[in-house]
């Protein structure tokens, strides 16, 4: 099963251990990379372009503002997709993560069912 690893990291201050969770990236990445667990990993801009596209129910034209703005402790920082056996494996390689004091990893299993059919890799049923 795939599962999406969403990293957050605490937005105050200045980062004194970036450098050092760099280094642990880097090397969680290539044994992930290594073994075929991880199948996309990237980190995320702070707030730099980043847009809100907010879609009305009353079918008015989406509304685009500039950055997240929304009232939380953590930005969204980054992410790894990975592809594990259990639920336990996921949260194992989710640990593993350097997100810095404050932070946590969101760990997401993917629907593969409904990907599969928006990729047109399963036929639709009803």
């Amino acid at each position: 099963m795939k599962y999406m690893l969403l990293i957050y990291n605490t937005a105050t201050g200045p980062d004194l251990d970036a450098e050092a969770r760099l280094q642990g990236h880097m090397t969680l990445f290539k044994e992930l990379d290594a073994s075929g667990t991880v199948l996309s990993s990237a980190a995320l801009r702070e707030n730099d372009g980043v847009r809100t596209v907010r879609l009305s129910s009353r079918g008015e034209a989406p509304a685009v503002t500039d950055g997240p703005f929304i009232e939380a402790k953590e930005l969204l920082a980054g992410y790894y997709l990975v592809e594990c056996e259990t639920p336990e494996e996921a949260a194992a390689i989710a640990a593993r993560i350097p997100c810095g004091a404050g932070g946590a990893v969101e760990i997401r299993p993917v629907n593969e069912e409904v990907t599969d059919l928006v990729r047109g890799e399963a036929p639709y049923r009803i």
